[in-house]
């Protein structure tokens, strides 16, 4: 029930991964220091509230995922408020703030929440306060802090003009439908993801829902010799200034250990997103010679005996466990190296003082330990500031106790963005780096991620090999560096080169030879299924498949449906086909060297490949990357898209290969089109509008 000596606002929010919902929490805690109540709901609570009758301010945190979509707690929102035969005056009631959450290594940027703000646009509803799109690649709190900052003023004004124009309504009740409604005053505040654009100012000490930190509190200057900042080490002005660092969340979790005996949940349990299979690793294959930059694996599984199905192009994801050792050690931190094997039952702490507590859903109410820090948390997940703020409270150095409290402070953006989470530290490499640092499980539970489940694309055909799904990835090495104490390998890669290693280096005393499998290891799966990056309905319709490295993984399903439904159907009409990849050197990482068997068949067309790394003796020099090779084949390129209608499609790196190659598809666009660049830029929009230029890309 919300307090009557404060002014109330709706505070919604819709998240994936939990970002969304971790920021409307901060706007609740701070709501109180400005003499508000936030009455907070994830936005898939409809029975929680009404926009359709709603007269306070709303205020929206929305994240972004997959390709563009709307996070899963707000798709039956979204569908609900898409409604067609909805009047534009439906929500003309309603003044509402946005924050929407995203990250620009991606196509649609924050696409989410510029969803829903155009949709409530279109419905009649006003913002009482700009819209925030804050950009994860960069780091959300440049656009979040000071979102946060100006959204007080904007609420304050946004209610007292409420008040006025309801005492206006009962004075003049009788003729208020003649009268013109009151100008809607709008707080303007320009924000932008991006950094040059941003005005960050230190306000000093602020109410009570920020702690200012003197200088005189802790004693503490860095030494000397370490003129260079570092993850442990600050230098002035930040080492020198006064703090502005975030309040305490507040604790809500607890944790009692059992001496009972069970069974934990099966993995099945810890996924909201469908039906999990439990599936054999049947083959196993490097790709790669043994001295490649990277090492990339192709995996088979046996899917002969499950329900799950899916189209050349699709997605799925693994679902796997954090590393064994780095379990042991962080057990080994706690001091519970001893006990990882007891069952806990974890629940809401009585008398937190967090609003809506609950036990996190991806928290059984009763497993072991281990299972917890195994399977539930994403214990390599970079320490958001409301983390390192909790940390502060376990430190008992004062040194590190101050160092925390600048990397979680506004003096202390820069040195969070480059030292933390641009280092992609961990908790383990925090712990390292402040050893008086003790943090209790509790904490940990309240404060680190899901550990989610990592998606690949599916790089085979269910037409041409029955029964069996193929993936292909490369496994992730982070070196050790400054901030990060020892190498690791990536999550899921790591775990599952670990898993099939038997499979790539058979024993001598075994019969099977390299490759092949006798083992049983099993892993498991849930399908997520791509809307759009699929092969043209038409199979007349030519098309263009551009997918250096790794990324030729969907491309290898496309070309093996294609030759089946060739061999099926000699009287189809098949358009041609183009695949450009690239890869560093011929004889180490040419991924797929069968593709020339696609090429003798006439399943493929046209086949351009590309090696950065190899040196060349010719005259001239051959190009070294896909973007190059398809400047050369501009002509052909061009004919496809816009005579024949084809597609194009891209899957790959997003920074360093599909950027540069839109780039290239924009030149071409301009020169054999004889336009300027921007009308070859609206030309490839529309191709992206018709679905007819799609990305598979990561960063």
């Amino acid at each position: 029930m919300c307090c009557e000596s404060k002014r109330r606002f709706l505070l919604l929010y819709a998240t994936q991964k939990g970002q969304a919902k971790a920021i409307a929490e901060e706007i609740w805690q701070q709501a109180g220091a400005h003499g508000l109540e936030a009455d907070m709901h994830c936005i898939s609570e409809m029975d929680k509230y009404n926009l359709e009758t709603e007269k306070d301010p709303v205020v929206i945190v929305i994240s972004t995922t997959g390709t563009g979509d709307p996070p899963d707690t707000a798709r039956k929102f979204v569908k609900k408020i898409q409604d067609k035969t909805l009047p534009p005056d439906h929500f003309a009631h309603l003044q509402y703030g946005l924050l929407g959450l995203g990250d620009s290594e991606y196509m649609f940027f924050c696409n989410g929440g510029r969803t829903v703000d155009r949709r409530l646009q279109e419905l009649g509803a006003q913002h009482f306060y700009d819209t925030g799109l804050a950009d994860d690649c960069v780091g959300l709190e440049l656009v979040v802090d000071p979102w946060i900052d100006g959204l007080w003023l904007a609420l304050k004004e946004a209610l007292q003009l409420q008040k006025e124009k309801e005492g206006m309504n009962n004075a003049v009740n009788a003729v208020s439908s003649s009268l013109s409604p009151a100008p809607h005053a709008v707080h303007e505040l320009k924000l932008s993801s991006e950094v040059q654009n941003l005005k960050l100012e230190d306000e000093g000490a602020r109410d009570s829902d920020i702690l200012s930190q003197k200088l005189d509190d802790i004693n503490l200057v860095a030494p000397a010799r370490d003129t260079e900042p570092s993850l442990v080490h600050s230098v002035p002005p930040v080492s020198q200034s006064a703090l502005n660092i975030p309040a305490l969340p507040p604790e809500y979790i607890e944790v009692e250990f059992q001496n009972t005996q069970g069974e934990n949940p099966h993995l099945s349990s810890l996924i909201s997103e469908g039906t999990t299979f439990e599936v054999p690793v049947t083959r196993a294959v490097q790709l790669t010679r043994e001295d490649a930059i990277k090492t990339a694996l192709l995996l088979e599984l046996d899917i002969a005996d499950t329900a799950f199905q899916y189209q050349p192009g699709d997605a799925f994801c693994v679902i796997c466990p954090n590393n064994v050792s780095e379990v042991e050690k962080l057990l080994h931190i706690l001091g519970l190296s001893e006990k990882g094997d007891d069952f806990v039952c974890v629940k809401v702490k009585q008398g937190t003082k967090k609003k809506g507590a609950s036990r996190p859903q991806h928290i059984p109410e009763r497993s072991t330990l281990k299972f917890i820090l195994t399977w539930c948390l994403e214990i390599r997940a970079v320490p958001k500031k409301a983390f390192l703020r909790a940390l502060v409270e376990c430190t008992s150095d004062a040194g590190e106790k101050r160092r925390l409290q600048e990397l979680c402070s506004r003096q202390g953006a820069s040195d969070y963005t480059h030292f933390i989470r641009d280092s992609n530290v961990c908790l383990l490499d925090l712990l390292h780096a402040f050893p008086s640092c003790k943090p209790s499980l509790s904490l940990l539970i309240e404060h680190l991620p899901k550990l989610q489940a990592r998606s690949y694309s599916v790089s085979s055909s269910n037409l041409y090999q029955p029964g069996r799904l193929c993936f292909v990835f490369n496994v992730v090495e982070f070196p050790a560096g400054p901030s990060r104490p020892v190498s690791r390998k990536g999550v899921c890669t790591g775990w599952l080169a670990e898993l099939v290693a038997p499979l790539l280096h058979p024993s001598n005393n075994s019969q099977s030879t390299k490759g092949e499998s006798t083992s049983t290891e099993k892993i498991s799966i849930f399908p997520r299924p791509n809307n759009a990056f699929h092969l043209p309905a038409d199979p007349s319709v030519p098309f263009i498949m551009v997918g250096p490295g790794t990324g030729i993984a969907p491309f290898i399903g496309f070309l093996q449906h294609r030759q089946k439904l060739r061999e099926q159907h000699t009287d189809w009409e098949f358009g041609e086909t183009w695949l450009f990849f690239g890869c560093r050197h011929q004889d180490r990482d040419y991924l797929f060297k069968q593709l020339q068997c696609f090429l003798k068949n006439g399943t493929l067309t046209h086949l351009k490949v590309c090696f950065s790394r190899d040196s060349s003796t010719a005259e001239v020099a051959p190009p070294k990357y896909v973007q190059d090779v398809l400047r050369l084949c501009a002509k052909e390129v061009a004919r496809v898209l816009l005579k024949e209608r084809g597609y194009f499609y891209i899957c790959g790196d997003k920074k360093h290969m599909a950027d540069d190659v839109s780039d290239a598809v924009v030149d071409i666009l301009s020169m054999e089109m004889e336009a300027d660049k921007l009308e070859a830029m609206k030309i490839l929009a529309m191709l992206r509008e018709a679905k007819r230029y799609l990305q598979d890309v990561w960063s």
